[in-house]
C-alpha cells in the first residue's frame, strides 16, 4: 500500500478517543498519534492501555491513557476533563468504544437492554456533551461516531447492538444541527468487518471467509487502519464542509 496521507491540521490537535486499548480503538490511537495529535483515550483493558500508551510516549508521541468504564458517565466526563486540561480542549472526539455480544432476543431482560444501550450508544452523548463546550469557544471540532452495517445488513444473534448502532447516525444527524452553527461537525463512520484480534479469534472462520469473500465488492479483508484512515480525513480540515454524513468503510458490502 502507498504512503497514507499526512493532515498538517491534526497536528497538535487534541483528540479524545473512546475504547483505545485494542482493535480498532488502537488503530486510531496509533494513526492519529503518528500524525502529530494529542491523544486522551479511554478504555477499560488497564493493562493494554497504559502499555500502549507508554509505547507511544516512548517514541515521542503526545498520549494519554486514563482506564475508565465508559458507562460510569460521571467518571467518563471527569477523564475527558482531564485531558483537556493535559492536551487543552478536545477538537476531535472518536466515539469508538462498543461491543457486539451475540444474545438471543426472547432472553433479553430489561436490565440487559439498559446495559447494553450503555456500552453501545449512551456514552457517545455524553462524551459529546463533554467535548462540545470547548469546540464552540474555538469556533470549531469534528466528533466521529462509529456506526456499524450490522444492522443494514441484518445480521444475526445481535438485535440490541444493532439498535444501538442504527440510533448512532440519528444521534450524527441531531447532534449536527445543533452544533453546526458552532463551526463543529458530526459524522458517523460506520465500519463492515473488520480483522480486528477479537473479531478474529470469535467469529472468523472458513464459512465467515465465504461470507465476506461473497459479499464484499472488494476482494481483501477490512483492516482496523482502513477504519482509521477515514477517522484521520473527517477530523482533519479536509473535511471542514461535512457534516451530519455516514462513511462506509466496509469493502463495498453494505446499502448505506
Amino acid at each position: 500500500m502507498t504512503e497514507a496521507a499526512r493532515y498538517p491540521s491534526l497536528v497538535g490537535m487534541p483528540v479524545v478517543i473512546s475504547g483505545g486499548a485494542s482493535g480498532i480503538g488502537e488503530a486510531l490511537v496509533r494513526n492519529f498519534a503518528a500524525q502529530g495529535a494529542k491523544v486522551g483515550f479511554v478504555d477499560i483493558q488497564d493493562e493494554r492501555g497504559t502499555a500502549l500508551a507508554t509505547e507511544l510516549t516512548a517514541t515521542g508521541q503526545t498520549v494519554l491513557f486514563t482506564r475508565c468504564d465508559i458507562t460510569d458517565t460521571d467518571a467518563y466526563q471527569a477523564a475527558i476533563s482531564g485531558f483537556a486540561a493535559a492536551h487543552g480542549d478536545a477538537l476531535a472526539l472518536v466515539n469508538n468504544a462498543a461491543h457486539d455480544q451475540r444474545h438471543e432476543w426472547q432472553e433479553v431482560t430489561s436490565a440487559y437492554w439498559d446495559d447494553r444501550m450503555a456500552v453501545n450508544l449512551k456514552h457517545s452523548f455524553f462524551a459529546i456533551q463533554a467535548v462540545a463546550p470547548g469546540m464552540v469557544k474555538a469556533g470549531r471540532g469534528s466528533i466521529i461516531n462509529t456506526g456499524s452495517i450490522s444492522w443494514m445488513i441484518m445480521s444475526p444473534k445481535i438485535p440490541v447492538y444493532e439498535t444501538a448502532k442504527a440510533a448512532t447516525h440519528g444521534l450524527t444527524r441531531g447532534m449536527a444541527r445543533e452544533l453546526g452553527k458552532s463551526g463543529i461537525r458530526v459524522n458517523t463512520l460506520v465500519p463492515g468487518w473488520v480483522m480486528t484480534e477479537r473479531q478474529l479469534t470469535h467469529w472468523i472462520d472458513e464459512a465467515a471467509e465465504a461470507q465476506i469473500d461473497a459479499q464484499q465488492a472488494l476482494s481483501g479483508r477490512v483492516q482496523p487502519d482502513d477504519i482509521a484512515r477515514m477517522a484521520l480525513f473527517l477530523a482533519a480540515d479536509d473535511s471542514a464542509m461535512i457534516s451530519a454524513q455516514q462513511f462506509i468503510v466496509d469493502g463495498g458490502w453494505a446499502n448505506g
